[in-house]
């Protein structure tokens, strides 16, 4: 019987001592529920935080105003921020981040576009930088169809950037 890919994610991150906390907007808790939908996700799921506003991703994950101001909420810089938040309050050692829109909102930033950053706790400190992996995408079809397009592809690049993290180090 073939696996689905989310259970070959949770297969690698089992091999590979991985501890997941999400920071997510435009999925709203579904990266961690796909994680969660796999029988023993406990031994892989940490926390979720689902921020939406910008004063959630503020006040729960430290992202800095300036850095929305001047980047936008749909961003890679605010994406790595909120990563790196999440990853400063929980045991975690990947975070995976996620904002975007699923919807058309202004003209200014495609409808289906979402920001992404995973990172990665590399050192036995908490202080220590974690390694960052950022990118964009945009994906195509209705609301909710986008907000599971992200999900899945959110936790299906995960080899990928572990894989760049051990090639740099």
């Amino acid at each position: 019987m073939k696996m689905e890919p989310i259970e070959d994610i949770a297969a690698f991150m089992k091999q590979n001592g991985l501890v997941l906390v999400t920071a997510e907007s435009c999925t709203a808790g579904l990266i961690a529920a796909r994680l969660a939908d796999i029988p023993g996700a406990g031994a892989l799921l940490d926390c979720a935080y689902v921020v939406y506003s910008c004063e959630a991703k503020e006040q729960c994950l430290g992202v800095k105003r300036e850095t929305i101001e001047r980047f936008n909420l749909t961003s890679e810089e605010v994406a790595r921020e909120m990563a790196q938040g999440a990853l400063k309050k929980s045991a975690a050692n990947l975070a995976i981040a996620n904002t975007g829109v699923a919807e058309a909102v202004d003209d200014e930033i495609p409808a289906g576009t979402q920001c992404f950053a995973w990172a990665f706790r590399t050192g036995k400190n908490d202080d220590d930088d974690p390694a960052i992996f950022s990118e964009t995408h945009r994906f195509s079809g209705g609301r909710n169809e986008v907000r599971d397009a992200g999900a899945h592809y959110a936790l299906m690049r995960v080899p990928y950037y572990f894989a760049c993290l051990h090639e740099s180090s």
